[in-house]
């Protein structure tokens, strides 16, 4: 194909269309057939990718957060240019799961199938997956899955999108371990000599991917560029400044802070995860109410003791705390009940508590893995007739399973109603994950992560008379 050059009307070269283009001109043209054009921060990234391609670099590394169209660029745009550079390039793209990767490599196809003839290439025929096709001069892409079918694949250019699935994989030691031995021991073992990598995430721990890596290599170039602007902001931003204000503003980004919490938000939206020995819940952030709001539901979610009471043996507590939501969704926890009981005191338990309760409060039981555990939610229900009973097993770590209700602390969206057993509920959250008991909670993550599923809509700042702090 012919390659158009752009000229002024002094003969200088303002531009080029084709095989010879750059990858700014490819990005701005695939861009405005959607009626957008590369933000700033996307014109920073689409000169790095370019170095990269041109040699400057061979390991690029970006951390931005979600909603900054880093893939679009990054996943969908370049891979598509840089195949069209040059002949019998092969590419192989991964994400955290095949379904995500294919979908990535569906808009490489798209991308290159609405812009081959400007750039030059054509898709082979024979080409019919998304998850893999080829080029008429030879060019190949292949996706799959993080730990995916990779072998006997080659690849001048290795890019990994979003290779963290979800916040139980980024606090599972053993998973950030596996994805790193696959990152070393499989994958780039598939890049050939002179080949370059791009990973492109947004950060959940400090030992994930991009961590460890930075920990533990040279040669990277990062390209961070947080949520709200720091000090030296790479794009020139004052403290403060948001990174994309046509999508996510000023005011979006502080009631995001406020609905993820403080860990969340530094890590995923600053791109500067705390270590996990922070404390998880800022207890100084909770506040006392003098009475009780007026609520347009709540639920009692139990945690069962998994030990008896006996001589020389401190068995767990049974809790069972109520978790109230008022009318514009804020939490409120009205009430903590903490025994050390047989199971039959507690089944009667259970059941006289929901009587004081009443029919208008949900109950939320967790259920044991296996046949025992249906057996044991069945003998508990039976005697809960009129009430409504939801029940789940609970297969994530504690820790996994209490960041719901953290993020809710952080973002001050949590309330207590000022009672005896404050005390002791405070206290266990203090020490939470490596106090003495946990059990309130585990009862109140409970009570949290059924809500999510109750009222999807997330909690707001608290806004009702309080007591103290």
């Amino acid at each position: 194909m012919a390659t158009l050059v752009l000229l002024n009307k002094s003969g200088a070269v303002i531009g080029r269309t084709g095989k010879a283009a750059g990858f700014l001109a490819f990005s701005r043209r695939a861009m405005r057939e959607v009626a957008q054009k590369p933000a700033p921060h996307h014109e920073l990234l689409i000169t790095e990718l370019e170095g990269l391609a041109q040699g400057r670099c061979d390991r690029l590394m970006v951390q931005m957060p979600p909603g900054s169209a880093k893939s679009t660029y990054g996943s969908v745009l370049f891979p598509a240019w840089f195949m069209a550079r040059r002949k019998e390039t092969q590419v192989i793209a991964a994400a955290h799961t095949a379904s995500l990767a294919h979908y990535f490599g569906g808009r490489v196809k798209a991308a290159l199938a609405r812009h081959g003839g400007w750039l030059g290439v054509e898709i082979a025929p024979t080409a019919k997956a998304a998850s893999r096709f080829a080029l008429a001069a030879g060019q190949e892409y292949f996706s799959a899955g993080v730990r995916g079918p990779i072998t006997g694949r080659r690849a001048d250019l290795i890019v990994i999108d979003d290779p963290v699935k979800n916040w139980a994989e980024a606090e599972s030691q053993v998973a950030r371990d596996m994805l790193f031995d696959w990152y070393r021991a499989e994958l780039t073992a598939r890049l050939k000599p002179g080949g370059r990598i791009v990973l492109i995430m947004t950060r959940w721990h400090e030992d994930d991917l991009a961590g460890r890596l930075l920990a533990t290599e040279t040669g990277w170039r990062c390209l961070r560029l947080p949520a709200l602007a720091e000090v030296d902001d790479p794009l020139g931003r004052a403290p403060g400044e948001p990174l994309w204000p046509e999508s996510q503003g000023l005011e979006a980004l502080q009631r995001r802070r406020q609905e993820t919490g403080e860990r969340t938000f530094a890590a995923m939206y600053q791109q500067a995860p705390r270590p996990s020995e922070a404390e998880l819940f800022r207890v100084g952030g909770i506040v006392r109410l003098i009475v009780a709001p007026e609520l347009r539901m709540s639920i009692r979610a139990w945690d069962l003791a998994g030990s008896l009471p006996g001589p020389g043996r401190r068995p767990d507590y049974t809790v069972g705390l109520k978790l109230g939501v008022t009318a514009d969704d804020r939490l409120v926890v009205l009430d903590v009940l903490r025994v050390q009981e047989t199971p039959a005191q507690v089944e009667a338990r259970i059941r006289d508590t929901a009587r004081l309760d009443g029919p208008g409060v949900i109950i939320s039981l967790p259920q044991d893995p296996g046949q025992a555990g249906a057996a044991q939610i069945a003998m508990l229900t039976r005697g809960l007739a009129g009430f409504k009973v939801i029940s789940s097993p609970e297969r994530e770590p504690k820790r996994v399973r209490a960041m719901p209700a953290a993020t809710q602390v952080d973002g001050g969206n949590l309330a207590i109603l000022a009672a005896p057993w404050n005390d002791a509920f405070l206290a266990e959250m203090r020490g939470f994950p490596h106090g003495a008991n946990d059990d309130q909670i585990d009862a109140l993550a409970r009570a949290v992560n059924s809500l999510a599923i109750l009222t999807p809509q997330p909690a707001r700042r608290l806004t009702v008379p309080l007591l103290s702090r």
